[in-house]
C-alpha cells in the first residue's frame, strides 16, 4: 500500500469517526424520523469505510456470498448509506407536502 493510499484512508477514517461521533450525539437529542435516517446513514457510511479499510489490509474478506462474481455484502454495505439518506429526504418531502 502506497503512502498516498494510507493518507487517504487515515483522513477518511478520522473524518468519518468525527461525523459518526457527532451523529450519535445528535441521536440522543432528536427523535425526528428524517434525522434518524440521516444519522443511520452516517453510521453505515462509516461502517463501510472501516470495512473497506480492513479489507485493504487483508483482515477481512467479503467474498463469502458472491452472485455473478459480485460480493453481495459489499454491494449492500456500499449502498446502504445512500438508501438511508434517500429515505430521510423522502420523509422530509412527504412532511412538507402534507402542510
Amino acid at each position: 500500500m502506497s503512502t498516498e493510499q494510507m493518507i487517504i484512508i487515515l483522513i477518511r477514517l478520522a473524518l468519518g469517526s468525527a461525523a459518526t461521533f457527532l451523529s450519535i450525539l445528535l441521536w440522543s437529542k432528536t427523535r425526528d424520523t428524517a434525522w434518524m435516517f440521516v444519522i443511520i446513514g452516517v453510521i453505515t457510511a462509516y461502517g463501510e469505510t472501516v470495512f473497506q479499510t480492513l479489507k485493504a489490509f487483508g483482515i477481512v474478506k467479503a467474498d463469502f456470498l458472491l452472485i455473478s462474481g459480485v460480493s453481495v455484502f459489499e454491494l449492500v454495505l456500499s449502498n446502504l448509506p445512500i438508501l438511508f439518506f434517500s429515505i430521510a429526504l423522502l420523509v422530509m418531502v412527504q412532511r412538507k407536502a402534507l402542510r
